[in-house]
């Protein structure tokens, strides 16, 4: 149905995409960059202060936003040609 559809539209064009394709998604970009301000040389003493970090940094993610706006934002220049 979704090839039917492509060839019906002009301004429809699909692009395959690699099985694999981490860097193409977004959410293990945000994970990559949670892990290096959370877990990269950090030591949690217990699992709560773990947790509490991870919930301190989901909570004040808008302190991050120009960080994770660079990274977001970049990438897909070569996927849409």
């Amino acid at each position: 149905e979704v090839k039917q559809l492509e060839e019906k539209s002009p301004r429809l064009k699909l692009v395959y995409l690699p099985p694999y394709s981490p860097e193409l998604n977004l959410i293990e970009r945000v994970w990559k960059y949670f892990k290096k301000q959370v877990l990269y040389n950090k030591y949690y003493k217990t699992v709560c202060e773990f947790r509490k970090a991870a919930i301190d940094f989901f909570s004040k993610i808008d302190q991050h936003a120009y960080a994770l706006k660079s990274l977001l934002g970049g990438g897909f220049e070569n996927i849409c040609t």
